[in-house]
């Protein structure tokens, strides 16, 4: 007798070779995320909560419908269920000095706007920390001024990000008195949760965008692209083609960031290094 759909949801279920090799293709040449046979278990863990949502059987069932399927619906949920965010506030707390002491006074020389990008903001602790310390730096500076753009592949993220809710745990790295002038505390001291202050909120603007597009759609010019942690999900070649395009936005004499572990070493890249993980546009 064959197992009910009830009775299969209950069974371990794993991809096969042909599904798993299926959608590992389609991730690494529609997200640009590297995706070996070591990724299998993590790709049938993230996957699973979707089968049991469709009420199918198997993973491999899943695998069929999501490639014979059109919706652009379901890409957004097998986007948001792969991709991985991991982020803090205050991450690299090295980076967001050298923003203070050498970028802003080296690139705010003119009456613009100085503009900022988190590319892969994930849930938006690093575009708030932008955020906090450059309001910071503008109550002491007369007619300073910034703007933030932050983007995610993620629309998952990108909501919780829009919203600013953070468990206080979470925002346990914001040096106190930022936590006592940027967040707001839960009325609820049950719920431990708090949010991001509205005014800080507006000087962020979060929008999607896939690394692997070959066109940003993004206008303005930046005097610093946070790009860090992001480049270890790609190989060497998606790594120079993703930079390269995120500097065509990138300001003469303007700086990137990229995450300590991440090295740029050998790459045919319009930046120079200037210090560990920190790379300039020639002027």
């Amino acid at each position: 007798m064959s197992p009910t759909p009830q009775e299969s949801l209950a069974d371990p279920v794993e991809l096969s070779p042909a599904a798993f090799n299926r959608l590992a293709r389609y991730i690494t040449s529609e997200l640009g995320i590297k995706m070996p046979e070591s990724k299998l278990t993590m790709v049938q863990s993230r996957l699973l909560r979707r089968v049991r949502d469709l009420r199918m059987v198997s993973l491999d069932q899943y695998c069929d419908y999501f490639f014979e399927s059109s919706s652009s619906d379901e890409r957004e949920h097998f986007v948001n269920a792969i991709t991985t965010n991991k982020t803090d506030f205050f991450r690299e707390p090295q980076h967001f000095a050298y923003l203070l002491d050498v970028v802003v006074p080296a690139m705010a020389q003119g009456a613009g706007r100085f503009k900022v990008w988190s590319a892969g903001c994930s849930t938006g602790e690093e575009p708030y920390t932008l955020a906090m310390v450059l309001a910071g730096y503008a109550a002491a500076h007369d007619g300073f001024d910034f703007a933030i753009l932050a983007t995610d592949i993620s629309t998952k993220v990108l909501a919780a990000a829009r919203d600013g809710i953070y468990k206080e745990s979470q925002a346990e790295p914001i040096p106190l008195p930022l936590r006592r002038k940027y967040l707001l505390r839960s009325r609820s001291r049950t719920e431990g949760a708090t949010r991001v202050v509205p005014e800080l909120r507006r000087r962020v603007s979060f929008h999607q965008l896939n690394f692997m597009d070959r066109d940003y759609g993004i206008k303005d010019i930046f005097d610093a692209v946070f790009f860090r942690n992001v480049m270890i999900y790609f190989d060497r070649p998606t790594q120079e083609a993703v930079i390269g395009k995120i500097c065509r936005n990138l300001a003469p004499g303007g700086y990137l960031f990229c995450g300590h572990s991440e090295s740029l070493a050998g790459l045919d890249i319009p930046v120079q290094p200037v210090m560990a993980s920190v790379y300039r546009k020639p002027i």
